[in-house]
């Protein structure tokens, strides 16, 4: 490897399938400039980098942060459920099992 260069790694993922794709690059070459140069938005047109948020190693980062030798690229798709909702609810299911059993009354 020349001295210029260095590797990275585009990651994306869905239920069912992840793909991560090293590349080669020169130094400071931005996440979107790389994200670009690997070829994933080809195979997942879906992606769209004015809406999906990106990261290096799970730390949520800009477009043009250049990368470091050896630094994984993570898109990330959008949340189709509000954590915050999904727990409220839950816990507000558990309230009512608490609070009355639910339908478990034996009919005789």
């Amino acid at each position: 490897m020349d001295a210029s260069e260095i590797t990275v790694e585009i990651a994306y993922a869905l239920p069912n399938e992840q793909l991560i794709v090293p590349i080669k690059a020169v130094k400071n070459i931005s996440a979107q400039q790389a994200i670009e140069a690997s070829g994933i938005l080809q195979k997942f047109p879906e992606i769209d980098l004015s809406v999906n948020k990106i990261g290096i190693f799970g730390k949520l980062t800009k477009l043009d942060t250049p990368l470091r030798h050896l630094d994984r690229v993570e898109i990330y798709r959008p949340l189709i459920a509000d954590p915050k909702e999904v727990r409220k609810q839950r816990a507000a299911d558990g309230k009512i099992m608490k609070k009355g059993g639910g339908d478990l009354a034996t009919e005789a």
